[in-house]
C-alpha cells in the first residue's frame, strides 16, 4: 500500500534546500498544552467507547444465532471497518497530545493515508448494500430469505473489499506532485486533501482523479441509496397496518440516520471547491466524519434495536 501511494510523493525529495523530506510534521487540532491535554481525555473517551461499542456489536452478531440474518451480517462489517478507521488516527492523535512537534515519517504518513481511504470507500460502498437489502425485506419480504441467501451475502462483501480497493488503492498511482519547501500539513492525520495542498507541482491531474473516484464512491453510492429509499417509501405508503408502518420505520430509520450523517459530512469536504490551505473547518469535518460517526454508528443502531438488545440479555445471562 505504501507502495501505490508513492506515486503521490512523485518526487518528493527534494525541498528548498534540497535535502530529501523523511517526516511529515502534523499541525494537530490546537497548539495550546492545556487543551491539547483536554482533547487527549476527549478523543480517548470517544475511541474507547468507539471500540468497545463496535466491538461488543461484531461479538454478539458472531455469537448469537439470532442475529445470523443479511441485516447483522452487514451491520458487523459496518463495525469492523469503524474500528479499523478510528485506529487508523486516533492512537496517533492520543500520542501528539503531548508532542510539541508530532512528526511521523513519509512512509508511515503514505499508508496511513492509504488504508484510511481504502476503509472510508469501503463504508460508502457498504452503506449502499445495506439499502438494498432494506429494500429486498420491505418490499419482497416473502422472497428475502430466496434472495438475500448466505452466498448473495458473502459475494456482495467479498465484492465490497474489492471494489474497495480498486476504487481507492488503484487511483493512487494516478497522483503525482512534488512538495515544495515544506512538510508541514495542517492536520491531525495523513489526509489525501490535505497533502495535496502541499504539492507545488501542477496538480489537475490528481485533482481529476479524485473527482472521478469521488463520483465512484460518494455520488453513485449515495444516488443509489436515495432511488432505493424512494421505492421503500412508495411500498410503505401502501401498508395500512400501523404494525406493517413501525417495522418499516424500525427497518430503516438507524440506516437512514447513518447514511445522512456519514454523507452529508463527507460530501461536503470532498466534493466543494478546494481552497490552498487546509482549514480548521475541515479538520473538524474531519473528526466529526472520522471519529464522531464511528462512535456514534454502534449507539444508533442498538438503542432501539430489540434483536440487539435480546442478544446482549442473553449474553449477560449466560455468564
Amino acid at each position: 500500500m505504501t507502495r501505490a501511494f508513492s506515486t503521490f510523493s512523485g518526487n518528493m525529495e527534494d525541498t528548498e534546500n534540497g535535502t530529501e523530506i523523511t517526516e511529515v510534521v502534523l499541525l494537530g487540532l490546537s497548539s495550546h498544552p492545556q487543551v491539547r491535554t483536554a482533547l487527549f481525555f476527549i478523543f480517548l473517551a470517544m475511541y474507547l467507547v468507539t471500540v468497545g461499542g463496535n466491538g461488543l456489536i461484531v461479538t454478539l452478531i458472531l455469537t448469537d444465532s439470532h442475529l445470523h440474518t443479511p441485516m447483522y451480517f452487514f451491520l458487523s462489517n459496518l463495525s469492523f471497518i469503524d474500528v479499523c478507521y478510528v485506529t487508523t488516527s486516533v492512537p496517533q492523535m492520543l500520542a501528539h497530545c503531548f508532542t510539541d512537534r508530532p512528526t511521523v515519517s513519509l512512509g508511515r504518513c503514505l499508508a496511513q493515508m492509504g488504508i484510511a481511504l481504502f476503509l472510508a470507500v469501503a463504508e460508502c460502498l457498504l452503506l449502499a448494500i445495506m439499502a438494498y437489502d432494506r429494500y429486498v425485506a420491505i418490499c419482497s419480504p416473502l422472497r428475502y430469505s430466496v434472495i438475500m441467501n448466505r452466498k448473495v451475502c458473502i459475494l456482495l462483501a467479498t465484492g465490497l473489499w474489492v471494489s474497495s480497493f480498486f476504487l481507492s488503492i488503484v487511483p493512487a498511482f494516478g497522483m503525482r506532485g512534488r512538495l515544495c519547501g515544506s512538510n508541514v500539513v495542517n492536520h491531525f492525520k495523513c489526509e489525501v486533501q490535505a497533502m495535496l495542498k502541499l504539492v507545488c507541482s501542477d496538480t489537475r491531474a490528481s485533482g481529476l482523479v479524485m473527482i472521478m473516484n469521488s463520483i465512484f464512491t460518494l455520488l453513485m453510492p449515495f444516488a443509489f441509496i436515495l432511488v432505493t429509499y424512494g421505492r421503500i417509501g412508495l411500498a410503505v405508503l401502501r401498508i395500512r397496518s400501523d404494525h406493517g408502518w413501525s417495522k418499516a420505520l424500525s427497518t430503516c430509520g438507524s440506516h437512514l440516520v447513518v447514511v445522512g450523517i456519514f454523507y452529508g459530512t463527507t460530501m461536503a469536504l470532498y466534493l466543494r471547491p478546494q481552497k490552498k490551505t487546509f482549514t480548521n473547518g475541515e479538520k473538524v469535518t474531519s473528526v466529526f466524519y472520522g471519529v464522531v460517526i464511528p462512535m456514534l454508528n454502534p449507539l444508533i443502531y442498538s438503542l432501539r434495536n430489540r434483536d440487539v438488545k435480546g442478544a446482549l440479555s442473553r449474553a449477560l445471562s449466560r455468564k
